[in-house]
């Protein structure tokens, strides 16, 4: 019983330290494409991060509840910030939007859809 409770234990543990990587794209304005990844840690959200090669934006977000969506902030290498909403399509994809603070509205996409684009 105690050999079982042990293995249990390490299988709980290494399933907390599993990142799982997914490809993101971010259109922005004037379909300027943004590229990256998103992790996601077990239990504890994740985080993404795109470039287009001359601006990049990140995000960290908390996992999401029983409704698929998760809202995060914001922020980019020039200054610009905002609020984004995405909604999981299944548990590795998933889209939404981007609200930056100058009022565009930027295309956030993660999963196997993020390399279509």
């Amino acid at each position: 019983m105690n050999k079982m409770m042990s293995l249990c234990a390490v299988a709980v543990l290494g399933l907390s330290a599993c990142d799982v990587t997914h490809p993101v794209a971010v259109v922005g304005p004037a379909n300027t494409v943004y590229r990256g990844t998103a992790t996601a840690t077990f239990l504890e959200g994740g985080w993404f991060q795109v470039n287009n090669g001359g601006n990049s934006c990140q995000g960290r977000y908390t996992p999401a509840s029983e409704t698929r969506m998760v809202t995060f902030p914001v922020t980019c290498s020039n200054g610009l910030k905002g609020v984004g909403t995405a909604t999981y399509e299944t548990p590795r994809a998933g889209g939404g939007e981007i609200i930056m603070q100058d009022g565009t509205k930027w295309r956030f996409i993660f999963g196997r859809g993020a390399l279509a684009v």
